[in-house]
């Protein structure tokens, strides 16, 4: 018979509980460990993510403001700072940033981050604001702060307006019929039949700074002193005119068979034909059917080159002659013609002028106003007579209006600008006449804006009215 301990099991089985139950603590004690070092872990993963993603942010703001303050070109194509391997040291972490010019007025700044191993990388995309001079294709300042303005747009059919390019009315734009606008529509006041950006306030360039009388590298005026009355049979009548080694060569200045035209003006009036090149009266719209006009010194040509200079006058300038159609500004070497013309007066434009070389040209047109005269800082588009008028490129200013001369039931059905109009105060060119609608297509030149060509002497709109804007934040993959 087998006498059992019962104490000594009792022992044995509470020795054994105690074990487990110490095992038991011991796993939980471990798995506690572990757990609160992943969250430690985790906690410091999340606040280096969040330490990179400040750093990133200040990289991201580098980058904007390098854009702001002309670091990158708008001709530019790209800029990079810093580098993944190479960053920029920044509390406790390093940034770098890569600024991408989109050619659209806008660029895109991705700036990224490393801290303790954790890179966040952010983008932005900023938008210019405030249009310069040349970067609209239709732009009227409005400066007279008249309420009641229109900048209108009509016609229907083959006779329908056309825009390509951005537009800005300092006042009212107003579009019917079918006419069409391919471009961002702003205005200081309401738009009608169409879409835009409405209460947007542009500047106007400031002329007054520009200085030209004593800026410019010609003054025709000047120039004409020592001219010769002279009659050309091909151009007509008699009138003043240089040799062709003077600059101002390219004017005629009071032609006497054009009076009829000339007598109501204030001040002297010089016409832009070549007298030292050959006639064409071709009515064909073409560069290679124009009269051509030709610079000093240019492809050979007599006297010092006179191209990309700015040629002042203080009078009145006309694009115009009753027996030809045309006019062109020809080059056949490798150097462009690219000049800009001041006047100080009226600008009057009834017959087409064109570049020989449609990418390398260039012509900058800009009417200024005389206090002495209330008539003056316009450009007046269309023939007093006939309706010549087809075809203009140009990059023109009136720091006062667009009128028109005679675009009306004998007037030009059809007028296309390639270059821009740009207005100081409003672009008021009546184009209906009865059920006639004059066609105005304006073609944006954007190679001033782009950097593509440069042109002397161009006035500017005041900077503090310039800047770039951010349209976009987000954050995106890290590289």
């Amino acid at each position: 018979m087998i006498v059992r301990n019962r104490n000594h099991d009792q022992q044995g089985s509470a020795l054994l509980v105690s074990l487990m139950a110490v095992l038991v603590l011991t796993a939980l004690a471990a798995g506690l460990a572990g757990y609160s070092g992943a969250v430690q872990k985790e906690n410091r993963v999340e606040q280096d993510s969040t330490r990179a993603m400040y750093v990133a942010e200040a990289g991201l703001s580098m980058g904007i403001n390098a854009v702001r303050t002309g670091a990158i070109a708008v001709t530019d194509d790209s800029l990079v700072v810093g580098s993944q391997g190479a960053p920029i040291e920044f509390s406790g972490g390093g940034y770098w940033y890569s600024i991408v010019n989109n050619h659209d007025d806008t660029m895109t700044v991705v700036a990224s981050a490393t801290v303790a191993g954790e890179t966040i990388s952010l983008e932005a995309v900023v938008e210019e604001f405030g249009e310069g001079v040349y970067q609209s294709a239709l732009f009227a300042g409005n400066s007279s702060s008249d309420a009641t303005y229109d900048m209108k747009f009509g016609g229907t059919g083959t006779q329908a307006d056309r825009i390509n390019g951005n537009i800005y009315s300092g006042g009212n734009v107003r579009i019917a019929g079918a006419a069409v606008i391919n471009g961002q529509i702003r205005a200081n006041g309401s738009i009608t039949g169409g879409t835009g950006e409405t209460n947007k306030t542009q500047p106007i360039p400031d002329i007054t700074a520009m200085n030209y009388a004593t800026t410019a590298h010609y003054n025709v005026n000047s120039l004409f002193a020592s001219a010769t009355y002279v009659n050309h049979t091909g151009l007509g009548g008699r009138a003043y005119q240089v040799p062709e080694s003077n600059p101002a060569h390219i004017f005629r200045k009071n032609p006497n068979d054009r009076t009829t035209n000339t007598s109501a003006t204030a001040k002297d009036d010089y016409f832009l034909e070549d007298p030292y090149e050959a006639v064409n009266t071709s009515s064909t719209v073409s560069p290679s059917n124009g009269t051509r006009i030709t610079l000093a010194g240019h492809d050979g040509n007599p006297g010092s080159n006179a191209s990309h200079k700015i040629y002042y006058i203080d009078g009145n300038l006309w694009v115009h002659n009753s027996k030809l159609f045309n006019f062109t500004l020809y080059n056949s070497g490798s150097d462009p013609v690219q000049l800009t013309i001041v006047v100080k007066g009226n600008i009057y434009i009834s017959d087409n002028i064109m570049y020989q070389n449609a990418s390398t040209g260039g012509l900058a047109l800009i009417a200024m106003k005389d206090t002495a005269h209330t008539d003056s800082g316009n450009i007046y588009f269309g023939d007093p007579s006939f309706g010549t008028l087809e075809r203009m490129d140009a990059f023109m200013y009136a720091e006062n209006n667009f009128l028109d001369n005679n675009l009306s039931a004998s007037g030009s059905a059809k007028v296309t600008v390639n270059g821009n109009m740009t207005a100081g105060n409003q672009v008021r060119i009546n184009r209906d006449y009865g059920t006639q609608h004059s066609k105005l297509t304006v073609n944006f030149d954007g190679r001033l804006s782009d950097g593509t060509i440069t042109l002397p002497g161009l006035p500017t709109a005041a900077p503090q009215a310039q800047g770039w804007n951010v349209v976009s934040w987000r954050e995106v993959a890290a590289p």
